[in-house]
């Protein structure tokens, strides 16, 4: 499926049929997702893989009560870092060094770069910038899944502190900022499985400046 016309097809599908999504598709997903772009590139979260119903279902009960976590058939579990710290952008600039294969002390100027446009920042600014950062992957996700043709309900109103605790967040250094829900649309019983799709004009949206 060409990307104007995936983009067109997908939409947050509120009921879902319950059938498995492939893992090779699954697997192209996630290979997006990491592939993601990320301020510095040093992608501040990690995402949780979720396809076990057992799990699923505490979720669907303790935290976010939509059918989809039920109905489909990953959670992915977006999570950002609750603290961005000095050891976390030198381990960054080790993996540069082993991936580019370049020396570490040549990155120097660019990992004091990065210290110095965050580590100035409060704590709670950085864990902020760390949540727009997974918002970033979570788009990524939503456009992968929709060349792969399956369908991802992307939420965010769940109770993130009782989710957080089922999966032990916290002490793993994280918070949950979204979810993204894969599965397939069950479009006899979703009304919006056939419904046009509606998107502001593109000469209200885009303002061309000279």
């Amino acid at each position: 499926m060409e990307l104007i016309e995936a983009l067109n097809w997908r939409y947050a599908a509120k009921k879902m049929n319950g059938k498995p999504v492939p893992t090779e598709k699954v697997n192209r997903i996630l290979e997006a997702i990491r592939l993601s772009a990320s301020s510095v590139g040093i992608q501040p979260y990690n995402v949780l893989v979720i396809d076990s119903h057992e799990l699923r279902g505490k979720i669907h009960e303790q935290a976010c009560p939509q059918p989809q976590i039920v109905e489909g058939s990953h959670v992915l579990v977006f999570a950002s870092w609750t603290a961005v710290e000095a050891q976390q952008i030198d381990a960054y600039m080790q993996l540069i060094a082993d991936t580019r294969q370049t020396p570490i002390e040549s990155l120097t100027p660019f990992a004091d770069s990065i210290k110095g446009a965050l580590l100035t920042r409060t704590p709670e600014a950085r864990a902020e910038w760390a949540a727009r950062q997974a918002y970033i992957a979570l788009g990524t996700g939503l456009i992968a899944a929709a060349t792969e043709e399956v369908d991802a309900t992307p939420m965010e109103g769940f109770n993130a502190d009782a989710l957080d605790k089922l999966l032990d967040l916290p002490a793993k250094g994280l918070h949950s900022t979204s979810i993204l829900v894969l599965g397939y649309r069950d479009a006899e019983k979703d009304f919006l499985a056939t419904a046009p799709k509606v998107r502001r004009p593109a000469e209200e949206l885009f303002i061309e400046v000279a």
